[in-house]
């Protein structure tokens, strides 16, 4: 199983159109992971036409997208447990409030966005994951998005860079 893993799309601010880099793997996905602001609810039926939506609301979306997405979500596919919030909020790190919000959870990946800075770390048997940015790199040097795959019992995540948001 091919998961595609978006955040801070920001679109149409940011780009008028899906970067030509992501489209493939889109093409192959058989679900999609958004962890907010995507901007609009176009963004989200758009993603629909490639596979499964699942996503959460940030801080720049719209209130249509409030009516069909919470602010957290959890997620099983096979034996893997995955939070999804978007980690925005007052005090703090984006981290710190993404793992707030799942506090007392059992998780093995938790996937949050706002800071559009890829990371992937481990703390306490948890993988944290932020997807970075496809269309608003902000001060990093590349665009990003995080693709998972899972086989059975086995899972891993990784970043996909790339130069150009068109």
């Amino acid at each position: 199983m091919k998961i595609i893993v978006l955040s801070d799309t920001h679109m149409p601010r940011m780009a008028k159109k899906l970067p030509s880099a992501l489209i493939p793997h889109l093409n192959e996905a058989d679900a999609i992971i958004h962890a907010g602001d995507w901007q609009t609810k176009e963004i989200a039926e758009e993603l629909r036409q490639f596979a499964p939506v699942y996503g959460v609301t940030g801080n720049v979306d719209e209130p249509a997208l409030h009516n069909v997405f919470d602010k957290s979500i959890t997620l099983t596919f096979h034996s893997l447990t995955i939070g999804v919030t978007h980690g925005d909020g007052k005090g703090k790190t984006t981290e710190q409030r993404a793992l707030d919000q799942f506090k007392g959870e059992e998780l093995d990946l938790l996937i949050f966005g706002h800071s559009h800075i890829p990371l992937y770390k481990e703390k306490d048997g948890l993988v944290l994951f932020n997807p970075g940015s496809p269309t608003d790199k902000r001060r990093q040097e590349q665009f990003s998005f995080g693709l998972l795959e899972i086989k059975k019992k086995d899972w891993s995540i990784k970043h996909v860079y790339y130069d150009s948001k068109k």
